[in-house]
């Protein structure tokens, strides 16, 4: 005897592929489906739908295969309200309880849909009521889980809507069709970044730099630098590593002991970046050794001069570290996710670890550039779930100053 449910997809999904996704979910589970309705949307801007009954030989097995089918879009067309669950302590949620995807979701309640705020993949949902006892809703990562939350369970009432892909290349943020491939035309693809940056700031919009310490050994600082200058930058995330380096470059001319304009290694350059830590240790801090007058030039400097926020978030590997570095991983990881809920696009700058900590934070409509000269690093951020995702691979020390070049040019 097989148990059955009935499931709904709409908007385009036939050219984003969800119809064909979910189809294959359905098959490689062990299911079967019955398409039994399905109107097309003829033209670019009319949707799609289709309503299909999905089979399975057991509830268990039925179970399995909508929850796979509702990460990908396709939602029970007979919804219910929500199932909600007080967490039983701090830090503990209900069994069974819905972890989220970083997708834009609703979670029905009182027959009403309610959009949960700040999304983000791998959380809980919590329902509370304001004052005047309508609903809302939120994502809470487990560790910040209240006894008594009333924390969405199951997966009734719950409806997820993955952005698609876009359908035609107008406005700056056309050319982001995802995918990577270091054939793609250099200049026009920078071009468009810059372009995406700048209808960004002009929309009033945030932009988020997440950066590594190549950036600085490839000699891209002083373009970053003035891109936080110019406000092009208003918010920066980044490691220890990042922020050593571009202070030794003020006080030693050299990043990780090496010139970055001659490429020499100077005597003693090796411990350059030990004495950097140091010296900005003695001075009370990065904010401090400026107010001093000890850093006068690159990214922190113009970070700290323009109040533009950054996040220093630490590693077990760091050296010192700078006064300014978190190194509690779950305050830093608060930190981060602040700035990824404020931020409109993101630019990973060639910074594998640092950019998969922000990108867990982010929703998948946050519009995000990833640059990096390894195309598995590319690969990997953009797989982690963002329709808004363009990724180049090439060198971070070409990409900023033609970056830089096109934003300047523009105005």
């Amino acid at each position: 005897m097989t148990v059955s449910r009935e499931v709904e997809l709409k908007g385009h999904i036939i050219d984003s592929g969800m119809m064909q996704s979910c189809f294959g979910i359905i098959m490689d589970m062990g299911g079967s489906f019955e398409v039994e309705e399905f109107r097309i949307g003829r033209s670019k801007t009319e949707e799609s739908y289709a309503r299909l009954l999905v089979e399975a030989d057991d509830p268990d097995q039925l179970q399995s295969i909508v929850h796979e089918l509702h990460q990908n879009g396709a939602n029970p067309s007979d919804p219910n309200d929500a199932r909600l669950e007080p967490a039983p302590a701090d830090q503990v949620v209900p069994k069974g309880f819905y972890s989220t995807t970083n997708h834009p979701t609703d979670i029905r309640i009182d027959g009403m849909w309610v959009p949960v705020e700040d999304i983000e993949m791998d959380c809980a949902v919590i329902v509370e009521r304001d004052d005047d006892g309508h609903p809302y809703a939120y994502t809470e990562v487990l560790n910040a889980i209240e006894e008594g939350d009333m924390v969405v369970t199951g997966e009734a009432g719950i409806r997820v809507q993955p952005p698609e892909r876009p359908r035609g290349s107008e406005g700056a943020f056309g050319f982001m069709q995802g995918g990577v491939s270091s054939e793609r035309p250099s200049e026009t693809t920078i071009s468009n970044i810059a372009e995406a940056i700048a209808e960004t700031k002009a929309e009033g919009g945030d932009v988020l730099a997440v950066c590594g310490p190549a950036l600085i050994h490839s000699g891209a600082r002083e373009d970053l630098a003035r891109l936080v200058r110019e406000g092009y930058v208003d918010l920066l995330s980044i490691g220890n590593g990042f922020a050593v380096h571009d202070l030794e470059r003020d006080l030693y001319g050299t990043s990780l002991g090496m010139d970055t304009e001659s490429l020499d290694h100077p005597r003693k350059g090796h411990k350059h970046h030990i004495y950097t830590i140091s010296e900005i240790i003695r001075a009370g801090g990065i904010e401090q050794a400026i107010e001093d007058g000890l850093v006068d030039s690159g990214v922190m400097y113009e970070c700290v001069q323009n109040d533009v926020p950054y996040v220093i978030a630490g590693s077990i590997r760091d050296d010192g570290p700078l006064p300014e570095t978190i190194t509690d991983a779950v305050e830093a990881q608060n930190a981060i996710r602040e700035q990824a809920h404020q931020a409109d696009l993101v630019l990973m700058l060639s910074t594998l670890l640092h950019s998969v900590a922000v990108g867990n934070c982010l929703p998948s409509t946050t519009k995000t550039v990833c640059v990096d000269i390894n195309p598995a690093t590319v690969t990997q951020l953009l797989d982690r779930g963002s329709a808004q995702a363009v990724g180049m691979v090439t060198d971070i020390g070409t990409f900023v100053p033609m970056l830089a070049e096109h934003l300047f040019d523009e105005r």
